[in-house]
């Protein structure tokens, strides 16, 4: 993500995740960002970057956000994720797609394929969203006034 405005938001909530994240068995690792596949057909992109994905998500929770995915309330994500770090799963990894999406092969691997609505939304856009909503799940599982219902 190339400097500007969304990238100063999205780290904003990626470093108050880092900070609240900790003291309820959060960790924050950080963004990668995996390139774009080349290929001259869609699928064979989708085949690449999931392949790329790979080594990422080996060993780790994957959430896939796809326009197909389920539809959660903040209050579910939360649930979701102190389930997740309950059970001692200490990785969570969450791929934004690129503009073809998720192939199904990884769709069907995910443990979680997660909707921000029907719409299509930018990369920038998603980012900041998913960056806030990361924060939200801490301060909800920390018992934090950050969040209403």
């Amino acid at each position: 993500m190339k400097s500007g405005p969304e990238k100063t938001l999205a780290d904003h909530y990626f470093d108050r995740l880092a900070k609240a994240g900790p003291a309820i068995g959060l960790e924050f690792e950080g963004v990668t960002e995996v390139p774009e596949g080349r290929a001259k057909n869609a699928d064979e992109r989708k085949r690449e970057e999931a392949a790329r994905l790979a080594p990422l998500a080996s060993e780790s929770i994957l959430i896939l956000l796809d326009e197909r995915g389920k539809n959660f309330t903040s209050r579910q994500l939360s649930e979701r994720i102190g389930q997740w770090r309950d059970a001692g799963e200490r990785r969570v990894v969450v791929a934004i797609g690129g503009p073809d999406g998720h192939p199904e092969e990884l769709r069907s691997k995910a443990d979680l394929c997660l909707s921000f609505g029907a719409l299509t939304w930018p990369h920038q856009l998603v980012r900041i969203m998913l960056a806030e909503q990361l924060y939200r799940v801490a301060t909800i599982l920390s018992g934090h006034p950050y969040h209403r219902d």
